[in-house]
C-alpha cells in the first residue's frame, strides 16, 4: 500500500517540488497530496475566511480518509506574493496554522515547513 502525506502549500510553483521532495524523503511517503492557495499559513492563522477554511478542511479530510494520509504540512515561503510577511512573522503564522489544522481532529501529525530563498525546506 502506498503511503500519503498532505501539504497545505502556497500555489507558487517554485515551492511545489521542493516540498514534495522534502516530505517524501524526510517522512518516508510515496505521494504528497497538495492543497494549494496563496499564502496558506497566513490564511489559516487569521482564520477569517470561513469558506476557504472549510474548503481546506474538506481537502484534508479527503486526503486523510481516502488516501490514509497521516501527516499534514503547513507551508510558508520566502518571497510569497499571497503572504508578503517576513520569515519571523510567517513562522509565527505557521505555528498558529498548525494549531488550527490540529483542532480539526483528524488524528494526524501536523508540522510546519519554511521554504527559504534558495528553495530549501526546513521544518519549524
Amino acid at each position: 500500500m502506498k503511503r500519503f502525506a498532505t501539504a497545505i502549500n502556497c500555489m507558487d510553483g517554485r515551492v511545489q517540488i521542493p516540498v514534495i521532495e522534502y516530505i517524501k524523503k524526510k517522512h518516508g511517503v510515496d505521494f504528497v497530496d497538495m492543497i494549494t492557495l496563496p499564502g496558506p499559513n497566513g490564511v489559516l492563522a487569521e482564520s477569517k475566511d470561513e469558506n476557504t477554511l472549510e474548503s481546506i478542511k474538506r481537502c484534508v479530510e479527503i486526503s486523510v480518509v481516502h488516501h490514509g494520509s497521516r501527516l499534514v504540512a503547513v507551508c510558508g515561503h520566502h518571497d510569497c506574493a499571497g503572504n508578503p510577511a517576513n520569515k519571523e512573522t510567517q513562522v509565527a503564522q505557521t505555528r498558529d496554522a498548525i494549531k488550527v489544522v490540529g483542532s480539526w481532529h483528524h488524528g494526524v501529525r501536523v508540522i510546519g515547513l519554511w521554504i527559504d530563498q534558495n528553495w530549501e525546506v526546513e521544518e519549524i
